[in-house]
This record gives structure tokens, sequence and C-alpha cells, in this order.
């Protein structure tokens, strides 16, 4: 959906681009290239992530990124390849130099994992990484923790906007901490939160949007489905429902029981009573 057809009028920006949809879909993992393209298509999302390291051992093969560009053209998205795999700000900064070569975009997803089991972030080479990137004129989708310092620290190395993690990637734990996220949002209201990693279900990426955060990223939840294309599409909806529901305003919590239609001491009439 281009943002000038959106029946809503609810746009998002990243520099001067303007987009509509708030899903970011990965390419990881899928059974085939054709269930790949109709997911996209699915999906509606107008940024598509790719991992550059997984086509530099492709050997050369140039037929799954065709198919992608083909699916995104389509729609009017975006390439966003990431630093997938690195695990120093050297390595990462080397990587995304080839994939602005290589896709003729200065996008970049940035990972820079600090531990092999759960892939947190390493918040020193991110930072680092960021830097570097964004003087050389990239444009950083930082992949990071929910830690606020961490996060304005890549604000200030010239981050425009922030990938928090809901849980480690693939675990499909949804948000683990809503705590820290809703403290991210409530601090940086200007700034735009993008919830990546650990998504498992729709009620997740809705939860994310009903607080206000900007978009979803993931992958796993969708290609790991016995049903990828109607996966994408359950997403789809629930992003725009989690939406729709934060700008209406959702219902605050209450610790205490409160009557939908309060009567004590209130007289009233029920049918024709006389």
């Amino acid at each position: 959906m281009h943002p000038e057809t959106s029946p809503s009028g609810d746009t998002w920006q990243v520099g001067d681009v303007i987009l509509a949809s708030r899903f970011l879909l990965g390419t990881a993992g899928y059974p085939s290239p054709q269930v790949l393209a109709d997911a996209i298509a699915a999906s509606g999302t107008q940024i598509v992530t790719v991992g550059l390291k997984r086509q530099l051992s492709a050997a050369g093969d140039n037929g799954f990124i065709e198919i992608i560009r083909a699916a995104m053209r389509a729609q009017g998205a975006r390439l966003l390849p990431n630093t997938a795999g690195c695990t120093t700000a050297r390595e990462a900064v080397q990587l995304a130099q080839m994939a602005r070569e290589l896709y003729g975009t200065p996008w970049v997803k940035l990972e820079v994992v600090g531990d092999e089991y759960t892939l947190q972030p390493d918040p020193l080479e991110l930072v680092e990484a960021a830097r570097q990137l964004a003087k050389d004129g990239f444009t950083v989708f930082p992949y990071c923790t929910d830690d606020l310092v961490t996060c304005k620290r890549l604000l200030d190395a010239g981050c425009p906007l922030l990938m928090p993690w809901g849980a480690p990637i693939g675990s499909g734990q949804g948000l683990i901490n809503p705590f820290a996220l809703r403290t991210l949002r409530e601090r940086l209201p200007d700034v735009v939160l993008i919830v990546d990693a650990g998504i498992g279900a729709p009620s997740h990426a809705a939860q994310a949007l009903e607080m206000g955060y900007d978009a979803v990223l993931l992958n796993s939840a969708v290609s790991q489905s016995p049903d990828p294309v109607r996966m994408a599409g359950a997403f789809r909806q629930a992003i725009e429902a989690g939406r729709a529901a934060y700008r209406a305003g959702v219902m605050a919590r209450q610790d205490f029981a409160v009557a939908t239609t309060p009567v004590t001491g209130n007289p009233f009439l029920i049918g024709n009573a006389p």
C-alpha cells in the first residue's frame, strides 16, 4: 500500500521516505522463493530485510534477490540489508559498506551480536558501528536491547530511529519486558521505535502497536509457520488493529472492578413497568 492511498492517512517517516505499512518483514527460512514472494504480497510490507552474509554465501546465485525485488516492486517496498552475524563494529561497518555497493541503498539494519546464546546485541560495539556508519552517510536501523541509556547513546551516534528487541531473536516469546518498552516510548516520544525480534504471534505485534510503537519487524513467526502466506496476512491485520486501537485510545487498566452500567443509588425503569 502506497502512503498516498492509505485509507486512514496514518503514515510514518524515515528521513524523507513516507511509509504507510508498519510491518517490516524478513526473508530467511521460507520453504520456497514463491512462498516468500506471496508472503511479501500478503503482508503489505514496504520494507523487506535481507542478510548480506547469506547472499555472499549463495555462490553467485542472484535468483533469490531478484524474486524479492520483483515482489517489492509490486507494492513499492524498499530493501533493508542487515549485518546479521557480525560480532564487532569493524566487521559490521565493512559489511554495511558492501551492502550499499551491492544494493544501492544507504539504509542498513545494524546488528552486532555480543552473545551467541541469546544473540543479544553488544552495546559498545553497536554504538561504535552506528557512529561510524552515520558519519559515512548511512541511515542506520540499529537492532538493540530495551535499555534506555544504550538507546540514547545510539541516538547521539546519529541513528534516526531505534529497533529494541521484544525478546531474543527467533524465540517467539513476545514482549517479555513491557515495562522497559513502555519506558522507551514515554521517554523518547518523538523517536521512531520499531520492535524487532522475539515476536511469535499476531497478538504480540498488536500489543506493540497498542503501546505506541511505530512498527514491528519479524521473520520466523511467518517463515516457520505451516502457512506463511496466511500468517503474513494475519500479522498485517493485527498490526493495523493495534495501530487503530492506539489512535482510538486503549482503555486504562484498573486494579478494581468498575461497573459498566453503574446503578447503585440511581432509580431506573425497565420496559413499561408502572
